[in-house]
């Protein structure tokens, strides 16, 4: 596990822009932050390169959809939120043998708080908001697998 290896090379964006997500297979994605702006500007960011969105607006609400059997390919998640927070939905998704890639997304910097969000059972996380600087390689590596 790491955190937030951030930055993409232009030519990396230019890969993505000539085969989108969509021209492969569908990948689905799930954002899932307390704040409509974030959830807005996420999604958008992830549905210009093709994934299926779907938004929760707290913790409680993403675990929830995991546990009516939905399947999301990455899960982009939000730390501090109300009803349950990121830390606690993650450490249930991962109780719960979700395999998704689950990637926090937070608005803090310190890196002890950056570390307890990690164990909960993160991949990876960024700070706040999402680039296609950030995502790019991401779904590089979706397309491989």
């Amino acid at each position: 596990m790491m955190i937030g290896a951030e930055g993409a090379s232009s030519s990396k964006k230019a890969r993505i822009s000539e085969n989108p997500v969509s021209k492969n297979r569908p990948y689905f994605a799930l954002v899932v932050d307390d704040d409509p702006m974030i959830r807005r500007i996420h999604s958008m960011i992830l549905k210009s390169v093709g994934f299926k969105v779907e938004v929760a607006e707290n913790g409680k609400e993403a675990v929830d959809l995991f546990r009516t059997g939905a399947k999301f390919h990455i899960v982009f998640i939000d730390m501090e939120m109300p009803v349950m927070d990121g830390i606690e939905a993650t450490k249930a998704m991962r109780a719960m043998k979700v395999e998704s890639k689950i990637v926090g997304v937070t608005s803090r910097n310190s890196e002890t708080e950056r570390e307890v969000f990690m164990q909960a059972g993160l991949d990876l996380c960024y700070t706040k908001p999402l680039t296609m600087a950030k995502i790019v390689p991401l779904l590089e590596e979706l397309q491989k697998n």
